[in-house]
């Protein structure tokens, strides 16, 4: 029997690029008044990251049903350092959202043990997060319906490129009990933070770099472990606080660390010391669909280098990704 073929939602030919103020609050008014349509009176679960798509959905969802809104941070413990923190004093603290946070750290890890392929990789974090929102869901009978901060480059590339949690990760059937709404699923990225300024988000979330939805465990190459995660999550945090230290976080679009599972022989306190290294990738983009490499001058690169090698444990060389999309895509997985 032939296999189905699986249609992809197609943007809107009427559907202007979004490049202004003016341009975003249409696109604002027009999906206020689909979610109030598609929603009613119901409750709304939204997965939120504190990413940027899924931080501008959460405004839309606030502004068209206020408190019909509820939202869950999960901390699958592939978070950046002092990621699930900042997401609570922003959202919780800041933005007074109704938020639930989950730590399903452990439940997370010890799925991925032992797995290696990315795909599988993608698929276990996606189906994981669809089984804790079901699970958050049935302790409240009146939601309905699954929030998700999809954007149209995640469609594009759900098929032959890679899964996405929001795309390719989703169960059928029983396991999903809720009905998706994604407003910006047609938007690239660029527009969806146009549309987050003209929703008077601050600039520390609308312009924050893009982080994937399977976290770390896509630059955790390999099989993760909880020494290797540990190593990227400290090496990540030591570049991103050089790129704000130097200026390079105002200009470059997106950078990180990627950890793979292999090491080399170096030398510290006079002895053969075997260690990872880490894999620096920066990289500019106007819609994620191509992107160049940024220039990093060798001072800060020298800087970084020093204070990871010396800092982190389990790391002994740092290189550089010179890479462009394409030929390679932006994450390594």
């Amino acid at each position: 029997m032939e296999k189905e073929k699986i249609v992809k939602p197609v943007r809107p030919e009427t559907l202007e690029r979004i490049t202004t103020p003016e341009l975003a609050q249409k696109f604002i008014d027009e999906q206020v008044a689909a979610i109030q349509a598609q929603v009613g009176d119901k409750k709304v679960l939204l997965a939120l990251s504190g990413g940027v798509d899924s931080s501008v959905v959460a405004a839309l969802l606030i502004k068209a049903i206020g408190k019909q809104l509820l939202c869950v941070h999960v901390n699958h413990g592939l978070m950046r350092k002092n990621e699930s923190e900042g997401v609570i004093e922003l959202f919780k603290n800041g933005l007074d959202a109704n938020l639930v946070y989950i730590d399903a750290t452990d439940r997370f890890l010890d799925l991925l043990a032992g797995v290696a392929d990315p795909e599988r990789k993608r698929k276990i974090i996606g189906e994981e997060f669809i089984k804790v929102f079901n699970e958050e869901a049935l302790k409240h009978s009146e939601i309905k319906f699954l929030g998700q901060g999809t954007i149209y480059p995640d469609i594009l590339e759900s098929d032959g490129v890679k899964a996405h949690h929001n795309v390719g990760g989703l169960p059928n059937g029983e396991d999903m009990i809720l009905e998706l709404v994604e407003p910006v699923k047609f938007l690239y990225k660029d527009e969806v933070r146009v549309v987050g300024r003209a929703l008077g988000l601050p600039s520390s979330m609308v312009d924050r770099q893009p982080f994937p939805g399977p976290g770390l465990g896509v630059r955790c190459l390999g099989a993760i472990t909880r020494d290797r995660l540990e190593a990227l999550r400290e090496a990540d945090a030591i570049l991103r606080e050089e790129f704000d230290n130097c200026g390079l976080a105002k200009t470059v679009w997106q950078y990180f660390i990627s950890v793979p599972d292999f090491k080399s022989v170096g030398v510290k306190d006079g002895k053969r010391y075997e260690g990872w290294p880490a894999i620096i990738r920066a990289v500019n983009t106007v819609d994620a669909m191509t992107a160049t490499i940024e220039e990093i001058p060798y001072s800060v690169l020298h800087k970084i280098t020093d204070r990871i090698t010396h800092e982190v444990d389990g790391i002994n060389r740092v290189v550089l990704d010179l890479t462009p999309k394409p030929i390679g895509t932006i994450e390594w997985e």
